[in-house]
C-alpha cells in the first residue's frame, strides 16, 4: 500500500508541475534595488540646540510601473516616497527614495497585469523601503521614522477613479 500512495503522489505533483507550465500564473522577483534616494539635513545647527517641538510630517507616496523594453514579461514597479519634516525653524529633514523592483510576469491575462503591478508588486517592495526610511532618518540624527503599512489597492482605486475623472493615461507605460 505504501507503494500506491507514493506512487499515487509522484503523479500528482507532475500534473501540478505540467498545469503551472502550461498556462498558470507565474511572477519572480528579479531584482529590487534603491533607484533613487536623497536625505537633506540643512538645519542641524538650529536642531542641536535643543530638543523642539513635534515636527509637522508631510508624506507622499506614489506608484509607477512599465515595461523593461529589453525583455519581453520583465517589469519594473517603483515606489517613490516623499518625506518633509518642518517646525517653526523651518526644514527639519527632507527625505526622498524611489525603491524599485524587477519583476519577470507570465501567463498573466491583460486585465490583471496593471493591479498586480501596482498593488502587489509594491507591497512586495514596501517592507525594505519601510526599513530604509527609518535607518537613514535614525542615521541623520532624528527618532526613526516608523511607517504605517501601506494599503495599495486603495492607492490604485482612488488613481483608477482619478483617471477616469480626467481621461488620462494607463499607469504602465
Amino acid at each position: 500500500m505504501a507503494e500506491n500512495k507514493n506512487g499515487s503522489g509522484k503523479q500528482a505533483q507532475e500534473t501540478g508541475a505540467a498545469a503551472g507550465e502550461k498556462g498558470g500564473f507565474q511572477a519572480q522577483v528579479v531584482a529590487q534595488y534603491i533607484k533613487d534616494l536623497s536625505f537633506e539635513n540643512p538645519n542641524v545647527e538650529k536642531l542641536m540646540t535643543g530638543p523642539g517641538e513635534n515636527p509637522n510630517m508631510k508624506l507622499e507616496v506614489n506608484v509607477n510601473a512599465r515595461r523593461m523594453k529589453e525583455n519581453e514579461g520583465l517589469y519594473e514597479s517603483a515606489i517613490d516616497f516623499k518625506a518633509h519634516a518642518t517646525n517653526e525653524s523651518g526644514t527639519i529633514y527632507q527625505l526622498e527614495i524611489v525603491y524599485a523592483g524587477i519583476f519577470r510576469v507570465q501567463n498573466i491575462p491583460d486585465e490583471a497585469l496593471e493591479p498586480f503591478l501596482l498593488i502587489n508588486c509594491p507591497a512586495l517592495l514596501f517592507p525594505y523601503l519601510r526599513r530604509l526610511a527609518s535607518d537613514l532618518t535614525r542615521e541623520g540624527g532624528f527618532p526613526p521614522l516608523l511607517l504605517d503599512p501601506i494599503d495599495f489597492g486603495g492607492l490604485y482605486m482612488r488613481r483608477k477613479q482619478q483617471e477616469s475623472g480626467a481621461g488620462s493615461t494607463p499607469a504602465v507605460s
